[in-house]
Parts: C-alpha cells; structure tokens; sequence
C-alpha cells in the first residue's frame, strides 16, 4: 500500500507550522509507530519542543515528522545515498547527510534544499550542532571532519584520524570531539589542530556529550566508556556482545540511551554508571535514537529508528513502548513463489527492491517493469550522475551479466552493494523469477 503523504510540498514555516501540527493532533489519534521509510531508519533528531523529528533512512530518504500525531509533514529527496545522519538547526531547518558525502539544509515545506555543503569525499556518517548555533560539524569515511559556519563560509577540517571518523559532537564550550574506525576519540581545540588523542580498545562508532561536558563513546566492542572533558577516562559499562550503534545523551544530563545491533536500547544512569532498564524490541538493530521532551520540558518519550523501517515511541520512565509494540509486517512480496528457485536467490535483494509498482522505492528503485526499461529512469528516484550516462537496457542477459560479473565492474559507480552470483544455474533462476514477478499489466 502507498503510503500518501498529502502535506508534502506545503511552504509550513513558522506560526503556520505551529498551527497545522496542533489542528492535526486535535483531529486524529497520535501514531506511536511511524511508519514511511522504505528501509532501515539510520538517523533520528527531535525538535527541542518535542513537537517535530526528522529521520533518516537507507532508502536515500528524510522525512520530518509531527511527533504528537505521527504524522509525515514533508519527505526529503535530494541524496544519492543512504541518509546517515540528521539534525535540527536553531533557526528551525534541517540537516540531513549522506553517503553520497552532501550535507543539505532544508526548510520544512521546501522542495530542494537552501544549501548543500559538499567537500567530503567519502560518505558522511554524523552531524552535530554547535551549542551556540553557529556552526554544524560533519564526520565524514574521507578521514576527516568538518565544521561549517551556518552564515556561510569554508569549513574547518579537522585531520588526523586513520580511516572512517564514525562521529561527531560538540562540548558545551564549542570544543568538537570526533571518534573513529582507528580506535581513538580525539578532543580538539576551538582554534588550531592539536587535539587530545584517546585510544580505546575497539573502533567507536557513537558519541554523546552531557550538558557537563562529559563525553560518552561507544562501539565495536558494545562498552559505553565515559570521558571527561580533558580525555581522563572515569569508567565503562559493559552491554553484551552487540555492537553499539547510537548514543543519545538525556537533556538533563543524568540518562544516557544506547542503541545496539542486537535490537536493544540500554538506558543508562550515567552517574553510577549501570543499566537502569532496556527497550526490547522485535530484534533487529536499531540504528538511531533520540529523547523527547514534552511542553513543559520533560523529557518523557525516547523515539528509535531501526531495521524494521519504523519510528518507535517509548516511555522513557518505564521502557514500554506507546502503543502496540509489533505491526503487521508487510505481506511477504515472495509468498505466491515458494519453491520457485529463482525467488530464493531474490531473497537477498528483497529487503533494497519492491515488486510492486505501488510500493515505491526502498533503498533501491522498485524493478515493477524492469524489462525493456532504461537504467537510471524510474521516475521519483535518485540516481547517480554515472547510472545516468549509461546506455544500458535491462534484459534476461543484461541483468545476468550484472550479477555474473558484479555491480561494480558492470555499472561503475553504482551504490548497489557488491554482490554476484556465480552458479550460471541460479542467474538463470533469477531471471526467470524477474520475468514473471516483475511483469506490469
């Protein structure tokens, strides 16, 4: 089923937006499950008012959210890429950062965005708002991070670290705080490149700063260690064997949620350190995590983003989830084929590609209608500049080839993940299987 998204496209700024959100919650019940992405939700910020929440996905897509119905407010295509990270500015846009290495800012109602920063040359894996407003660093698998003025202007580079810098933050005096594949948080001074460098066991792919300055890291290894503004490392907690993922540090400084790879999120007490409770949910990683505060300040919800595709709402108290917890999942697209051998093998490229011409894209376009179809045209998808050029039609044999041979060599610059089929038995399977599952009337 489409999903309809009839407030796409609306010019909502300002009191006018304020207006909408609150005649929407007076006429339809909130939503506590989001659902719209059409793939995994990889990023997840929230209003200071707790009104608006911005996701990001694997399907290349931003979608802010009025919180207080569930409502979709405005989807965001611009990226080539998987979304992989957001955040809310002061002046009331949106930024959202890609694989594709852009930044883009938005203002809600806007078709394309106000400004694209694009110096990185590798994908863009987090964003983080200076505390007085001024400035949004980026981390970026270039090696590097930036810090981009909001009033326009070259970007700081910060460089140093040895591959993928995973995160970024800032401390309460504007000092950035990066983290990376190369094990180390790096602690840098407003002004200048001599950064405090902290090795830790295993590579980190999350940061979190309190309103103290404490500076929580966290990774491969699945232990949150807790640093102090100077790099002194005061201690750790350990959280099973799954990786962390997200950090999100609570707004009054004293909880600490982390996200995991085994579909949990820790709430921490930060003070002992120890794990007060855990959202359990219907385990599959939950990629993005985020608190929520009510009119009045308090902080009551925490939202999640994760492989099931959904924005979940939780109570931040108790850990229980705001409405059902499951949904129905989506009808097995694959159903009507078992046994088919060919839809064995396109089992793996379910969760990236629909069937059906009324689902839309999900972190690829859908393939209703491959055959006979230019690459690079179905309508209301991105694609890269280099699938453009290409002067490929999908047939039985084009397609074999792709997958004889792998995405990267067969159509070069791709962001399809590198895969092939070796058995000449099974691409002919899958062939067969695309001809009749991908056949419109």
């Amino acid at each position: 089923m489409r999903i309809r998204l009839p407030l796409v496209g609306l010019p909502l700024v300002g009191p006018a937006l304020v207006g909408l959100i609150a005649a929407l919650a007076l006429g339809s019940p909130a939503r506590a499950q989001m659902r719209g992405h059409g793939g995994p939700v990889r990023a997840l910020a929230v209003t200071q008012d707790g009104r608006l929440a911005i996701s990001g996905g694997f399907d290349q897509a931003a979608i802010v959210w009025g919180l207080d119905t569930g409502t979709a407010l405005s989807v965001l295509r611009f990226h080539e890429g998987a979304v992989n990270a957001v955040a809310v500015l002061p002046d009331g846009r949106f930024a959202s950062a890609s694989e594709d290495g852009r930044i883009a800012l938005w203002r809600l109602g806007g078709a394309e965005p106000e400004r694209v920063l694009d110096s990185h040359s590798g994908p863009v894996a987090g964003l983080a708002v200076a505390p007085d407003g001024t400035a949004l660093a980026s981390a970026a698998w270039d090696g590097t991070a930036r810090i981009w003025p909001l009033t326009g202007g070259a970007a700081r580079i910060l460089t140093g670290h040895k591959g993928n810098v995973n995160a970024v933050a800032f401390l309460p005096d504007g000092r950035p705080v990066t983290a990376g594949a190369d094990a180390t948080v790096r602690i840098w001074p407003r002004d200048g490149d001599a950064a405090v460098t902290v090795t830790v066991p295993s590579a980190v792919s999350a940061l979190a700063v309190t309103r103290d300055g404490e500076i929580a890291a966290a990774g491969a290894d699945a232990t949150v260690r807790f640093l102090s503004p100077e790099g002194a490392i005061r201690g750790a907690l350990e959280l099973g064997s799954a990786p962390v993922i997200a950090l999100a540090a609570a707004p009054d400084g004293a909880r600490l949620a982390a996200a995991t790879a085994g579909g949990t999120v820790a709430v921490i007490e930060r003070a002992a350190p120890r794990v007060l409770f855990s959202l359990v949910g219907p385990g599959l990683p939950v990629w993005s995590v985020a608190w929520r505060a009510d009119a009045r300040g308090e902080v009551n919800e925490l939202v999640t983003g994760g492989g099931d595709r959904l924005v979940r709402r939780w109570n931040a108290a108790t850990g229980a989830p705001i409405g059902p917890l499951a949904m129905p999942r989506p009808a097995d697209a694959l159903a009507a084929f078992a046994g088919d051998r060919g839809a064995e093998v396109f089992g793996a490229c379910v969760a990236c590609h629909s069937l059906n011409p009324n689902e839309g894209p999900r972190a690829g376009p859908t393939l209703a209608g491959l055959f006979g179809r230019r690459i690079a045209t179905v309508p209301d998808y991105r694609y890269s500049d280099a699938l453009k050029r290409m002067d490929i039609v999908w047939t039985p044999e084009t397609v074999a080839r792709l997958f004889e041979v792998g995405p990267a060599r067969y159509t070069p610059g791709t962001r399809m993940p590198e895969q092939t089929i070796n058995r000449a038995e099974d691409r002919e399977a899958l062939v067969r299987f695309l001809e009749k599952a991908t056949a419109t009337p």
